[in-house]
């Protein structure tokens, strides 16, 4: 069960329409415990880095994903440009010498992108932040591995729990930490934009495997 690293051009795709038709929710989101612009940035690099890939041929997923990577660092500001930039990036060198995509290969793929992030952030389990979603969602793929599609939908199911929990912690990182108890009850903008990501993976990726069958 795998598709190819040419094909995957379309995870990439996925990736950035979704930030794209989420962005006023992520401000929404944002503005509930921080500046309410994490949405409009990200949504910003998403874009810059659509119109960088369409100014391309043939390109792969291991290359669009460096693009969103790039971009995200050079243009977007705060914390989250550099977060999300090493994030994609570890997605892209996990696979830029594969021609095809397999579980082993996205599992890689994850756990190199989450080592990057987790270069520039102590963020632990905990402190409500895109960690509380990114790693239970990983370690729910590397429980499933052995199943391509499963693990995928695992991802996603735990991803989202993810996200649901962050609404009873209180901030301990970022903007909102400075609210304290009062950032109690507001789910966080990071986790939520990281649920975003890792779905559209995940749909995708899906898509792309019932296509091959």
């Amino acid at each position: 069960m795998e598709f190819t690293n040419k094909d995957g051009i379309k995870l990439v795709d996925k990736v950035i329409s979704t930030i794209q038709e989420n962005r006023d929710y992520l401000s929404q989101i944002d503005g509930e415990a921080g500046d309410g612009d994490h949405g409009i940035n990200m949504n910003k690099g998403m874009t810059f880095a659509q119109e960088e890939l369409e100014k391309k041929d043939g390109v792969n997923m291991s290359q669009g994903f460096l693009t969103i990577s790039k971009i995200l660092i050079s243009k977007i500001g705060g914390s989250m440009g550099p977060l999300y930039g090493s994030f994609f990036r570890g997605l892209s060198v996990a696979s830029k010498k594969m021609e095809v995509i397999d579980s082993q290969v996205m599992s890689e793929m994850l756990c190199k992108a989450y080592s990057n992030l987790s270069d520039l952030t102590d963020a632990k389990p905990g402190d409500k932040t895109l960690i509380d979603v990114l790693s239970p969602a990983i370690e729910a793929y590397e429980s499933n591995k052995s199943d391509f599609k499963q693990a995928l939908k695992a991802m996603t199911e735990v991803a989202e729990k993810g996200l649901e929990s962050t609404k009873t912690m209180v901030a301990k990182r970022g903007r909102a930490s400075r609210l304290g108890e009062r950032s109690r009850g507001h789910q966080d903008a990071g986790a939520t934009s990281c649920y975003l990501i890792l779905k559209a993976i995940a749909d995708a990726s899906l898509r792309l495997l019932e296509e091959g069958e």
